[in-house]
């Protein structure tokens, strides 16, 4: 019997001529937990999506248990005892927990549902993993932890005994997190064999026995965890460079208040209540961090404070002048910056050059317009400069913004909204989706910025770069002000107000 759950040899995988795996091997040892870690578009889930047979690779060997497969889709991969949990959930919302767990079963009563035995058997499971969930509720009614319980369910129902988790922690609080890496301990324990997809490395050192990094699609190497591991080790396989992890912050003295947000009410997209009588103030110099899961507010409230979304009460103060009812456009003339989460639809013209991108918001102004015309002498000027100083890389300014990397659209945005010396920053997510070093840069700028005077938003779902980064953290749930903290707070009460167990708001 091979000592191996599964081996994977030589595989290439190509996309419009594109290599996303280039002859890469992988080897998951039986009854281990595997990390298999990169940056975004390193090739990570395109090679699981091989060993889960979404993909089928142009080259390369897949051996189960030491004997050579073709899995040529997920039914098949399913056969041999694979799950996968994606990074999305696949679940039914309007169905129950057990209702999702039967999708794509026969019934054992022919035309009738047994959805008493499945229940049985789901209890069971759950009580053997610790994987709390009550079988009868809607997924719409559990939270995002406990919906991804259900899809961990779901696979060992199915008979997996090899698991692949994609950024299994991408939305979840501390507390959920390390309910999870205990929970995929204890399956190991049971025999079970796990692949970690992240590129988080404090999970892979807390959790995983062994690490395999990919770079570009291609392999960079396998190694043991132990004591000795670092993670500027890790990230040195990753990037193939040092990076810096420690901002040294240092204390700065805050100025005036800058920013003042009182009992802001505001509806989603939905036209329900998203923001609930939310206040906070944000002086000048200083970083206050917005932590809280995905989808609590923090969408809304950075648009209520640039002026893209109108609020139904409350108030929005700058520098002394109530902009409340003001349009976005006053509000950008009044000092207020935003990089926004969607850096491709909201940030960016994505089929203009680099250097009509940086004039998006100053078009109609000197020195960019000159009796109604715009002044290509000095758009051309400031896009040199701002290109310069930002190290954007482009053949040139005429650059499409579209055929940018994604750090690089980072960096055109970062230069146009700090450029113009904001005294409010609003920075939502500024580093999703970006590789380590680019992070690195957008997290150093946004410091600068705050050096230098201005108030800063820090929306982030990265408790580790509010953690780095913020002066205070504040943290929103169900669109709520539950606390404010000093920086550096403890994770463990930060993720307590995450999840709704509101305190005293502190003053840090």
């Amino acid at each position: 019997m091979s000592s191996y759950a599964v081996q994977m040899q030589g595989i290439t995988k190509i996309f419009s001529n594109v290599k996303a795996n280039d002859n890469v091997n992988f080897t998951l040892k039986k009854g281990s937990i595997h990390g298999l870690l990169g940056e975004n578009g390193a090739g990570k889930t395109t090679l699981m999506n091989v060993l889960y047979g979404l993909y089928l690779q142009e080259q390369g060997d897949v051996f189960i248990n030491g004997k050579r497969e073709v899995i040529d889709s997920p039914t098949k991969a399913i056969s041999l005892g694979i799950g996968m949990v994606h990074q999305h959930f696949m679940l039914a919302k309007p169905l129950s927990v057990v209702e999702n767990i039967m999708l794509g079963h026969k019934s054992s009563r022919g035309m009738l549902l047994d959805t008493k035995v499945v229940e049985k058997k789901l209890k069971k499971l759950s009580e053997q993993y610790n994987l709390k969930v009550d079988p009868a509720a809607k997924i719409w009614q559990l939270s995002v932890g406990e919906q991804q319980r259900v899809e961990i369910l779901s696979t060992i129902y199915q008979g997996a005994e090899i698991l692949i988790l994609d950024e299994p922690t991408a939305v979840l609080t501390p507390q959920e997190a390390q309910s999870l890496f205990g929970i995929l301990k204890r399956m190991k324990d049971d025999g079970k064999s796990i692949i970690l997809i992240t590129h988080k490395l404090e999970e892979i050192l807390s959790v995983a026995d062994e690490v395999t990094v990919l770079r570009d699609g291609q392999l960079i190497g396998t190694k043991q965890i132990d004591d000795s591991t670092t993670k500027e080790e890790l990230t040195r396989m990753m990037v193939g460079r040092e990076v810096l992890f420690d901002f040294k912050q240092g204390k700065t003295k805050t100025g005036k208040m800058m920013l003042k947000i009182q009992d802001a009410c505001a509806n989603s997209d939905k036209r329900i209540p998203a923001l609930r009588q939310f206040s906070l103030d944000i002086h000048e110099g200083e970083i206050i961090g917005l932590a809280g899961v995905d989808g609590n507010g923090q969408k809304e409230l950075a648009e209520v404070i640039t002026g893209i979304r109108p609020m139904t009460s409350g108030n929005v103060v700058l520098d002394g002048q109530n902009i409340s009812s003001k349009s976005a456009l006053n509000i950008i003339d009044a000092g207020i910056a935003y990089i926004p989460e969607d850096r491709h639809h909201i940030g960016l013209a994505m089929g203009f050059t680099i250097a009509k991108n940086f004039i998006l918001k100053t078009y109609h102004k000197k020195p960019f317009a000159r009796n109604f015309m715009l002044n290509e002498k000095e758009i051309n000027k400031n896009a040199a400069s701002i290109i310069k100083k930002y190290q954007i890389k482009a053949n040139s300014k005429d650059d499409i913004v579209k055929d940018l990397s994604g750090g690089n659209q980072q960096k055109v945005i970062l230069g146009r909204e700090l450029s113009s010396n904001p005294k409010v920053l609003v920075a939502a997510h500024p580093t999703r989706g970006l590789d380590v070093g680019a992070m690195q840069y957008v997290r150093d700028q946004i410091m600068q910025a705050r050096n230098s005077g201005t108030a800063v938003l820090l929306i982030s779902a990265d408790l580790e770069e509010i953690l780095q980064l913020a002066d205070r953290i504040a943290v929103i749930y169900d669109g709520q002000l539950m606390g404010i903290l000093p920086g550096g707070s403890d994770i463990e009460r930060i993720g307590m107000l995450m999840m709704g167990n509101k305190q005293e708001v502190v003053n840090g």
